[in-house]
């Protein structure tokens, strides 16, 4: 079904259905239609390439993603999206639907069962309240994907994007440029949903790297380490790693030393080789 970006047409299959939106989901349906054909080539759907689509909507990406590539499976919560999508994705026998909540979903094993020799990629239009997590689950699990495309509330695309060492960035910004390479596709406006929010978004892709960055032996002891250094906005690290980590001040501070960092140097000011050198000189000192 092509029309899906014609709101007189949404709104007439929503109100056969009895739809009405979930502010507690965060659903905000897109009906620009210049935006899924763009993130559904840019994400790379195509021949040979199988997708794992995260929450559907009314099907508009789903529809472009099925148009380009082998295979699409899409997880959505809302179960009663479910005759929604029978309706809007009639035509294409390469399409599967898993209502269910992509956190709880074991995506190692679906992809297996679902795609096994395609090239794997993930796109989804996530709403802001799972966001990171979402993301955070795709990096951190390892899945034999080759990117995750993903729309985002432009406030979120910032941390997401933003380089390590400088003000903007947190522990997702680490975590992200640990496990891939993030790349800013193009924006997207308020106006582009039904209903629409307070809010631009933004198109980010998350090339996976082969290889993580060096210098990192205990990837558990790191990302606790990261996390508790930015749970403090705006204080120093030592100030912030002793507090969130319950730690003698005095070994925070002489893990600083051993790692050749400024006393009174901030989380948001270091590289990822500088935190990686920090967080092992940190964990020396606690053994």
């Amino acid at each position: 079904m092509d029309d899906l970006s014609n709101i007189g047409v949404v709104k007439d299959i929503l109100s056969r259905h009895g739809f009405t939106f979930s502010k507690a989901l965060g659903q905000n349906f897109l009906v620009n239609p210049t935006v899924c054909p763009k993130i559904a080539e840019m994400g790379g759907a195509a021949p040979g390439v199988g997708v794992i689509e995260i929450g559907t909507g009314i099907g508009v990406l789903t529809n472009e993603l099925c148009k380009r590539a082998d295979k699409v499976v899409a997880v959505e919560i809302d179960d009663r999206l479910a005759p929604v999508l029978e309706e809007t994705l009639a035509e294409y026998d390469n399409f599967k639907l898993i209502t269910a909540d992509v956190m709880k979903v074991d995506l190692a094993s679906l992809i297996e069962e679902e795609f096994k020799d395609l090239d794997v990629v993930v796109c989804a239009n996530l709403p802001y309240y799972i966001t990171s997590p979402v993301i955070m689950l795709l990096l951190e699990s390892r899945l034999r994907i080759k990117s995750v495309t993903v729309m985002v509330q432009k406030e979120a695309g910032t941390r997401l994007l933003a380089k390590v060492g400088s003000r903007d960035m947190g522990a997702v910004t680490v975590a992200t440029n640990y496990f891939s390479k993030p790349k800013l596709l193009f924006n997207v406006s308020r106006g582009s949903f039904m209903p629409s929010p307070n809010v631009d978004s933004c198109v980010i892709r998350f090339d996976i790297r082969e290889q993580t960055p060096e210098g990192v032996t205990d990837e558990a002891f790191f990302f606790k380490t990261v996390r508790a250094a930015f749970s403090q906005r705006r204080k120093t690290l030592a100030n912030s790693v002793s507090s969130a980590m319950g730690l003698d001040k005095a070994i925070v501070n002489n893990a600083i030393e051993e790692s050749s960092l400024p006393p009174s140097c901030r989380p948001e000011s270091l590289t990822m080789e500088q935190l990686a050198l920090f967080t092992e000189a940190l964990k020396r000192l606690t053994l």
